[in-house]
């Protein structure tokens, strides 16, 4: 085999002896299984707790997303500081905390502090030990009572509305038009209060 042109000169070792420095995985299906295995003791020795911590509910960003709820990464001091939990409870209950986010609007932050307190109604403490419950534990009654494992799921965006008959008023009504004018008014507010002033200026200037 010959080389022509101005490629490349081939130096290719195929002497390299690769079965011996080959990296085998034999043992992938048993750590699969010893995985597994700890996740059941781990799972075991927690006792009953809910499957995910829970988030709070958030808007998406920008207006193409604003519409869908969605879980944010975790409550504001202000939510928790409502709803009557402390940062460091929180923690301990399976409710995520973030610092650094703030409330900007009184529906969103009420709409989380009833999150919380509907988890905090359904919640059940187990005590650490059996005959010594400490404040914040819950009652004898409520160990007793049937657990659930899953979350409080995220409300709906917007409420259904049922369907009903249009209106006349809204038959009449012209979007397109009103819109326009709204705009209108919005863009030549500036000017139209200073001719009013100028107007008014040179009225007073007249009677005097």
């Amino acid at each position: 085999m010959g080389f022509g042109h101005n490629n490349v000169l081939h130096a290719n070792h195929f002497r390299k002896d690769w079965q011996r420095r080959v990296r085998t995985w034999f043992d992938q299906p048993g750590r699969k299984l010893r995985r597994r295995n700890a996740r059941k003791t781990k799972a075991a020795t927690l006792g009953v707790r809910p499957l995910t911590l829970l988030r709070p509910a958030v808007r998406g960003q920008t207006v193409r997303y604003n519409r869908k709820l969605r879980e944010g990464r975790g409550f504001t001091l202000a939510e928790l500081k409502e709803a009557g939990i402390g940062r460091k409870e929180a923690r301990g209950v399976g409710i995520v905390v973030d610092h650094r986010r703030r409330n900007l609007s009184e529906e969103g932050k009420k709409l989380n502090v009833e999150r919380l307190t509907a988890y905090k109604s359904k919640l059940i403490v187990f005590p650490r030990k059996a005959g010594k419950p400490k404040k914040g534990d819950s009652s004898a009654e409520d160990l007793k009572a049937s657990t659930t494992r899953t979350t409080l799921p995220l409300p709906e965006s917007y409420p259904a509305e049922g369907p009903r008959k249009i209106t006349s008023e809204e038959r009449e009504f012209e979007a397109y038009k009103a819109l326009r004018v709204a705009r209108a008014d919005a863009r030549y507010e500036g000017v139209r209060k200073a001719r009013a002033a100028k107007k008014e200026e040179e009225e007073a200037a007249k009677k005097k």
